[in-house]
């Protein structure tokens, strides 16, 4: 069905997009399950902000996140020095915005699903704080899961705020998102819909990697 696409240039854009999305979900999870723990099991002084913004970000237009990000690195803005615009690190950084409130808001509510009862029997057996912090994982890890699927959906799928800060450059920063589109517009439709089967693939492989790992590699 990919008829107007080589199949090197599909390799090329299929590995392009797994690359920026990969690289912006591992930044996500990374800044956002120590996040989401601390929201969930600390109490302090703008807390009830944060979650707030927490969860505007969740439901925050991608096209919106990336008019941010252009401005910030357009060449007038106060990162224009880098020279980032139209390029690949401006596509992970829109995406890491828009994947970061969907890990911190999921875990967060994960994490306060957790049983009163749950945080006293550690604190009552003397758990040390790394041993503790591992099983809030373990017993989370549904959640965890649900997270990192919700961001990854999130973000393989987004087309404008990639669109606007990447540019769509031929062997660049053109995505299985944005060839879509391309072709799209251009009336490609049955180009258009090879793409959507690619990346749809993609999402349920990269779906049941994560699922299988999450269960240990035994089916459920």
């Amino acid at each position: 069905m990919v008829t107007d696409v080589a199949a090197a240039e599909l390799a090329e854009i299929s590995l392009r997009t797994l690359r920026v999305s990969g690289t912006a979900l591992v930044i996500a999870v990374v800044l956002g399950v120590p996040a989401a723990i601390a929201l969930g099991t600390r109490r302090f002084t703008g807390r009830g902000l944060l979650v707030t913004a927490v969860n505007a970000g969740m439901g925050a237009p991608p096209v919106v996140v990336g008019l941010g990000v252009a401005m910030l690195l357009w060449r007038s803005g106060p990162f224009g020095g880098l020279s980032l615009m139209y390029s690949v690190t401006a596509m992970v950084a829109a995406q890491v915005l828009i994947a970061l409130p969907l890990v911190v808001g999921i875990t967060l509510a994960a994490v306060g699903a957790l049983d009163d009862d749950w945080h006293l029997q550690v604190r009552t057996l003397g758990v040390p704080r790394g041993i503790r912090l591992w099983l809030l994982v373990r017993e989370i890890r549904m959640g965890l899961l649900a997270a990192v699927l919700a961001a990854l959906g999130g973000i393989l799928s987004e087309v404008g705020a990639v669109q606007m800060v990447g540019g769509n450059l031929v062997g660049e920063t053109r995505v299985l998102s944005t060839a879509i589109l391309m072709n799209t517009g251009m009336g490609r439709f049955d180009t258009a819909l090879g793409l959507a089967a690619v990346l749809l693939g993609l999402t349920f492989l990269l779906a049941g990697l994560l699922t299988a790992v999450q269960q240990g590699g035994r089916p459920r």
